[in-house]
């Protein structure tokens, strides 16, 4: 494992300090670290409230014309289709639109997914002209459509009106749909700019509803929150301010959720739905809702959040369950193969760029997350589907901005985006052999830029703890700050000069790793590792020899039995 910075944060201002003294130390320490300087502030952040932290969706640009836009379809009882994105945003999302429609008495509405291999992100001209053949009215976009120009100017030819409902980029122009709702537009009042895209869709709900109920009881919306609430965990926005309260009111509702594919899925994992965290989201659920894409149909997604029929929902749950481990199988794969290519290397360039035609490009920003420990450098890793051209994911560790970096070498790609860590892009067959070159002669140019210079490639940990500070006060006082996720990281402890009791193997294949350790106490303190050896870790933890442990606080259910762990971030 490549060696990692680490960095221990500073101590809490007097001033501060006292500000916050209501609240127990860990507690004061915590906000104060994720930019919490007020009682005021602290209040709002530790109690999200429903009524007083959502904010008024008519802020938003164009609100008033979409809501009166999609009134006159109902009551014309126009023909209307919901275009959504793919992954665990875009699919909730138009679950939740369509139920909606539903609950309010508009049956003529039909769902259009497209196909992440044959089609790829956004709205497609050859879709939109068989909409215009089946009589669709109005088309209303999920997590898509801000950058689809030719697309939309399509549909308004062929009288088919559009409402965009987006969270993506703008790139400085729109086209021209009938509104826009996009909190990240120019000239966008609304507070918020960062909601998920099933955010946007909650909105364009909240408004229609507080123009006509349509004899929906008041707050009865708020059932469509499970969903929010997994796509709001799933799609990495800032869990702060409005996103916080989706979060914490989606994970309450989810926990409540009468799905029952949702049901049938936390049976078959054994998770009890009273215990659901956004650990549970982020590392069981959105996983299977995005397989359904990158390993078979995104329908089938569609259908397991939003059947009422108990046989089909074991159906799709079984489904979607061996797709996953399909993709873990398929992923692993190509990570061993990506592995034993960089072992033969003499020397590793500063970004790594590997590929092959018989990857799926749909699994690359998979296989390079799991790359990212081992050797903390961009990595682009590029795949093709059937005889289109190259299409791949990249990553960063942090040390540059990925789309900084694609943007020096932007006559290589047919096209790129994505964010600082995270990105895709689509290359010629003819130049990608000029990729890991054009790559590697622009890095050092970004990596000296201001930019990149401020960039914090380390890793923070909140605060130094004993073993005996292992309890549940401690954890309690963590749980308060959850939902943990960016923007409110899960908080990290160094352990120091702590000697293992034991180590060992466990899970059927013995390819987890646990500690445990003594903290003075009857019970003893289990450290967890999944997929981990201890030759993983810089310094390899031994019997009674003492290491630095970094952790966090995890309580674990297995078999309904609440259980105190850590789980393990490194050892050094």
């Amino acid at each position: 494992m490549a060696k990692k910075e680490y960095r221990l944060r500073e101590d809490i201002p007097k001033r501060i300090d006292e500000e916050l003294t209501s609240y127990p130390a860990t507690t004061r320490k915590l906000l104060y670290y994720r930019g919490i300087r007020s009682r005021e502030e602290a209040e709002q952040f530790l109690n999200p409230d429903y009524n007083t932290h959502l904010h008024d969706p008519y802020l938003m640009r164009d609100m008033e014309r979409a809501v009166g836009r999609i009134l006159q379809a109902v009551e014309d009882k126009e023909k209307i289709l919901i275009y959504s994105d793919y992954d665990a945003d875009g699919i909730p999302g138009a679950v939740v639109l369509r139920e909606f429609f539903e609950k309010i008495g508009h049956a003529n509405v039909e769902n259009y997914i497209p196909d992440r291999h044959d089609e790829g992100y956004g709205l497609h001209l050859e879709a939109v002209e068989n909409f215009g053949g089946e009589g669709v009215n109005l088309l209303i976009t999920v997590d898509c459509g801000t950058v689809d120009f030719e697309q939309i100017a399509r549909a308004k030819a062929l009288g088919i009106d559009v409402i965009v409902t987006d969270h993506h980029e703008a790139n400085g122009f729109l086209p021209e749909a009938h509104a826009i709702l996009n909190p990240k537009q120019e000239n966008c009042p609304y507070p918020e700019k960062i909601l998920c895209g099933s955010g946007v869709v909650f909105k364009l709900i909240q408004a229609i509803l507080s123009r006509n109920r349509f004899n929906l009881k008041d707050g009865q919306e708020k059932w469509f929150l499970d969903l929010v609430g997994i796509a709001t965990l799933s799609d990495m926005v800032p869990l702060t301010g409005e996103n916080r309260a989706l979060a914490h009111y989606g994970l309450k509702v989810l926990q409540k959720s009468p799905r029952p594919g949702l049901q049938k899925l936390w049976r078959k994992l054994n998770l009890d739905p009273k215990n659901l965290s956004e650990d549970d989201v982020g590392f069981t659920l959105s996983p299977r809702i995005n397989a359904a894409s990158r390993m078979g149909h995104p329908m089938d997604a569609f259908r397991l959040l939003s059947t009422k029929d108990e046989t089909e929902a074991d159906q799709l749950s079984d489904y979607l369950n061996r797709l996953n481990d399909e993709r873990k199988g398929v992923v692993a794969s190509i990570v061993k193969e990506i592995k034993k290519h960089i072992r033969e290397l003499s020397s590793l360039p500063n970004v790594l760029v590997l590929g092959n035609p018989s990857w799926k490009p749909a699994l690359l920003g998979l296989a390079a997350n799991s790359l990212l420990d081992d050797f903390s450098r961009p990595i682009f890793l590029w795949g093709r589907n059937g005889e289109r051209e190259l299409k791949g994911s990249c990553r960063s560790d942090g040390s540059v901005n990925l789309v900084a970096l694609m943007e020096k070498v932007k006559d290589t790609f047919i096209q790129f985006g994505g964010h600082k860590l995270a990105g895709g892009f689509e290359v010629s067959h003819e130049k990608i052999h000029r990729l890991e070159e054009e790559l590697n002669r622009a890095y050092e140019e970004v990596k000296s830029s201001p930019e990149s210079a401020e960039a914090d490639s380390g890793q923070w940990i909140d605060s130094r703890l004993s073993l005996s500070g292992v309890n549940w006060d401690t954890y309690r006082e963590i749980e308060k700050l959850a939902p943990f996720g960016v923007g409110n990281p899960k908080p990290v402890f160094l352990f120091e000069n702590v000697s293992p009791k034991t180590v060992r193997q466990f899970g059927k294949e013995g390819n987890h790793m646990e500690l445990v350790f003594e903290n003075g106490s009857e019970k003893n303190i289990r450290a967890i590792s999944f997929f981990s050896k201890p030759k993983s870790f810089e310094k390899k933890p031994q019997v009674g020899m003492p290491v630095d442990l970094i952790a966090s606080f995890e309580k674990s259910n297995f078999r309904n039995y609440p259980e105190l762990r850590l789980r393990i971030v490194d050892i050094v």
